[in-house]
């Protein structure tokens, strides 16, 4: 079996990729020190694939640390990267934490891929990279103006230190540009865990719903949009979690040659993550209250710093180069994430 390390395995999206990469004939060790995550995901993960993961309980920006699960596992096919934090408002309260850890540990996986010779990798980009965009969908070739959040920026300098890095090394990459993460594995074993109170939309919703929060904040009802909330492009965790093994699975087919990888950035491929559709949030709130039959007690209130209005993403080169097809509706999405809260929460 390839060997794939999944860098954050014990996340959100890194769990539920460990179980779509176990169950499509992949080994796969975790790097993750439960800085934004829980062990109860390696636990889910058990149950659901009836795999025992390895995790290495180590900071990715320790060079040292980060080498030594490299050299105890010298057959390393495929490094998968999704150790960063997300928050787009802590990073603009907090743009030097950011930097640290989104770049650092990147660098130094980096490092290990091309001194242990691995020869596929797939990086955990965002669509925040594409910043308040002027013309909808956006492609991969969208231009990339200055980000609009920290967090954004460490992600375009991410994109642009692997382009380089891809220049100087024998490593191929794919960089998948996704939008917004939501749901959870249908049976409910595993799904987003928000640390603190939570900041993005689902779980905001769920919380108020089960009256963990007093009430959701819409955050902003002023933008150029039909319903004046912000639209953003939904996709189910599982979706995202296959279009990384698609992508490992594509690299290990279509291999290319030594004169076409001395081509500049020949051996980095681009692809956006999306349903293609963009929900507003008060679009969402209403099919919540549809679906689930629960009033949510909301108001309007101050836009959020570092948010664009509307993004939505053009995903056909995912379609046309991974097969990455049958994506999960928006019904399903809140339907999966609203059992996985309830079970979490001892309400199911």
């Amino acid at each position: 079996m390839e060997k794939i390390l999944v860098a954050g395995g014990c996340g959100y999206i890194g769990s539920h990729t460990i179980v779509d990469l176990v169950q499509k004939g992949f080994e796969v060790i975790s790097i993750d020190n439960f800085s934004r995550s829980d062990k109860k995901m390696l636990e889910g993960v058990r149950k659901i694939t009836g795999k025992e993961i390895v995790n290495y309980e180590i900071d990715l920006c320790d060079l040292t640390a980060t080498k030594k699960v490299f050299e105890e596992n010298n057959n390393i096919t495929g490094i998968i990267h999704f150790a960063a934090y997300k928050a787009v408002g802590e990073s603009v309260e907090k743009p030097l934490l950011y930097f640290r850890n989104n770049l650092i540990s990147l660098i130094n996986i980096l490092e290990c891929a091309v001194q242990f010779d691995v020869p596929n990798f797939i990086f955990s980009s965002s669509c925040s990279v594409y910043g308040d965009v002027k013309s909808l969908p956006v492609n991969e070739e969208t231009p990339l103006p200055e980000a609009a959040s920290p967090y954004g920026r460490t992600k375009q300098i991410g994109e642009e230190i692997i382009f380089d890095t891809a220049n100087a090394c024998k490593t191929r990459f794919i960089m998948l540009r996704y939008f917004n993460p939501v749901g959870a594995h249908p049976s409910a074993e595993i799904g987003e865990l928000p640390i603190g109170k939570p900041s993005n939309l689902f779980p905001s919703v769920f919380y108020t719903a089960l009256g963990k929060t007093n009430e959701l904040v819409v955050h902003g009802n002023d933008y150029e949009t039909p319903d004046g909330s912000c639209i953003r492009d939904y996709i189910h965790v599982m979706d995202i979690a296959e279009a990384h093994s698609l992508s490992l699975l594509y690299l290990m087919k279509n291999k290319i040659s030594e004169e076409e990888r001395k081509n500049r950035n020949r051996n980095v491929d681009v692809m956006n993550l999306g349903t293609g559709k963009g929900y507003s949030v008060l679009e969402v709130i209403n099919a919540f209250e549809k679906i689930s039959g629960e009033k949510l007690n909301y108001k309007i209130g101050a836009r959020r710093s570092g948010d664009v209005a509307a993004i939505f993403s053009d995903n056909k080169k995912a379609i046309d180069k991974l097969g990455w097809k049958n994506l999960k509706s928006l019904d399903e999405m809140i339907l999966s994430a609203w059992r996985w809260t309830k079970k979490l929460n001892n309400k199911l």
